[in-house]
Order: C-alpha cells, then sequence, then structure tokens
C-alpha cells in the first residue's frame, strides 16, 4: 500500500537537504545557479526525481545547463548522502535531476498574453474611430414612421 502522503513529505524534505546541500555544502562552480524547485518520489520511496531551474549570470546571460547537469551528476553522491543523512529512512532513495521546464514556458506564456494585448489594444483604437457602414438603425420599420406622425 502506497502513502502518498508520506511519499510527498519525504519528497519536500529532499528538496529542502538537496538545495541547502547546493547553496552552501557544495562548492562546486557549476552549481552557484542551480535552483532545485521540486522533488518528486516514488511510492515505494525507492526513487526521488529533483527537479531544477539554471538562471544565467546576468539577465541577459543564457544559462549554462550542460555544465549545471554535470555539476549534479558530479555532485549525486554526495547529495544522496546527505538525503539519508537527513531523512533517516530505511532505504535512502536513488537521486536523479530533471530540468524543470515550467519557469520557460511561463516566460512563453507571457509573451504570448504581451502579443495578445498589444493586438487588442490595436483592435480597440480603431474600433474607437468607427462608424457604421450604413444607418445607425438599420432595422426600422415602416410602422416606426407610422408612429412618429
Amino acid at each position: 500500500m502506497v502513502d502518498q502522503a508520506r511519499a510527498r513529505r519525504l519528497a519536500k524534505r529532499i528538496s529542502a537537504i538537496v538545495a541547502t546541500a547546493i547553496e552552501y555544502e557544495i562548492k562546486d562552480p557549476r552549481l552557484r545557479f542551480v535552483t532545485v524547485t521540486d522533488a518528486k518520489v516514488t511510492g515505494d520511496l525507492r526513487e526521488a526525481t529533483v527537479f531544477y531551474t539554471v538562471m544565467g549570470e546576468t539577465l541577459d546571460a543564457e544559462p549554462d545547463y550542460a555544465a549545471a547537469a554535470a555539476g549534479l551528476e558530479a555532485a549525486k553522491g554526495v547529495l544522496r548522502s546527505k538525503v539519508g543523512a537527513g531523512t533517516g529512512v530505511k532505504f535512502t532513495p536513488i537521486l536523479s535531476f530533471t530540468l524543470d521546464k515550467v519557469p520557460d514556458a511561463a516566460r512563453e506564456m507571457e509573451a504570448l498574453l504581451a502579443r495578445a494585448r498589444a493586438i487588442d489594444d490595436e483592435v480597440a483604437k480603431v474600433a474607437a474611430n468607427a462608424t457604421h457602414a450604413g444607418e445607425a438603425d438599420p432595422y426600422k420599420s415602416d410602422r416606426d414612421d407610422e408612429d412618429a406622425e
């Protein structure tokens, strides 16, 4: 029987341990701009997937994803031992690292929304100065003319 609540708690703890270890204990320069975003643990608590993002040195600089992945792979053993010491579970989960695509997708969605807003603004400007193609009330009837007399 899989205890999902226990797996979620363990995943949260693993995420915190790995993030702290990367920030304060592991001195690999390739991991300077790595941020742990989430962790998932299998139901049997044997494997953990840690999701991470990589920031560039500046806002305009492209992140070095390959170096970050190589640094995490090199530190995998140390991180697993820290997870084992920090969690106290019978079997320390095997760690795997996956680049988190959510921030990139969010940036892409923001760009699409900005483009849609710009197009909406253009349409609103055109509509503000628009006039009817024919009469103001094209559905006049003969009865309306008789009522007016």
